[in-house]
């Protein structure tokens, strides 16, 4: 499919409305607002473990900084366990989420991109996963941005059933911790995280600083960088779109970079690429670890 049938593609779904989408967004903000009366210990300590493991691991270090721009390299364990647990966030399936970054990449604040605020603040916010493409693209467009993924047998079927590790956690947390423990385990830490998510693709295209000049509306905001783990560094991030690491001064704090740091420490990251200041050249410059077939 070439970019003038993809943006095609894209804009033809615009308008429709994505009914099952809303209505378990109605849901989920219903339930969250219930959890505030059901308030324990237990359960606000299982939302924010979970919030971590479904954002930071599964969504930053996974689908986000691994599998869609490939910024480090894990053994296949390991990746397997940082996309499922990106599940956990219920942003779709690993590829379809994937196809949507790299064509936002591909597009951005341009023509074709799924949820430029260029087309309204609430529509990079909430409104494409209502009315647009949401994660529901074509075979062809899949194809097109995605044949790495969709050679993989196990991301086809996580793709597929993605809901199914969401499913089998909420049973869990039912069985073994009761209301509380699920309405904020599941609901209300669900809602936040798709909030914080939402906000990458909405506030850190519209407001906060740049360093680097980029030929789209990309800006590093400190407080949704906080709410993701590191992914609001979103000028660094465009500027440098493989670099592992985001947060490039000690101020801009990177918790998915860390987190990769660690994997190295015990020998399960290679060959990361992240970005670094060159005084000699007074650049900063993408360089990259040796990957293990090269020490």
């Amino acid at each position: 499919m070439t970019a003038v049938n993809q943006t095609a593609d894209t804009t033809a779904k615009r308008g429709r409305t994505n009914w099952g989408s809303g209505l378990f967004l109605v849901i989920a903000h219903l339930a969250a607002v219930a959890a505030l009366f059901f308030w324990s210990w237990p359960a606000v300590i299982t939302a924010i473990v979970l919030y971590w493991v479904a954002g930071s691991l599964g969504i930053g270090m996974g689908w986000h900084r691994l599998l869609t721009h490939r910024g480090y390299k894990v053994p296949k364990v390991v990746e397997y366990f940082l996309t499922t647990c990106g599940t956990l966030s219920l942003e779709g399936g690993p590829i379809q989420w994937v196809v949507t970054h790299r064509i936002h990449h591909a597009h951005t604040d341009r023509v074709g991109d799924p949820h430029t605020p260029r087309d309204g603040g609430w529509w990079a916010h909430i409104g494409w996963i209502l009315w647009g493409t949401a994660q529901n693209h074509s075979d062809s467009t899949v194809a097109r941005y995605a044949p790495d993924l969709v050679k993989n047998r196990y991301y086809r079927w996580l793709n597929k059933f993605y809901y199914v590790p969401m499913l089998v956690l909420g049973v869990m947390l039912l069985i073994v911790g009761g209301w509380d423990v699920l309405l904020w385990g599941l609901f209300l830490r669900l809602t936040v995280a798709l909030h914080a998510t939402w906000l990458v693709n909405s506030a850190t295209h519209l407001w906060g600083r740049t360093r680097f000049q980029t030929d789209d509306d990309s800006r590093n905001s400190w407080w949704v960088a906080l709410l993701t783990f590191g992914e609001g560094w979103h000028n660094n991030h465009h500027a440098h779109p493989t670099s592992a690491r985001h947060g490039l001064r000690w101020y801009e704090f990177d918790l998915n970079w860390l987190g990769i740091r660690a994997l190295k420490l015990f020998g399960l990251a290679h060959g990361i690429k992240r970005v670094r200041f060159n005084r000699t050249a007074s650049a900063w410059q993408l360089v990259r670890d040796p990957l293990r077939s090269e020490r």
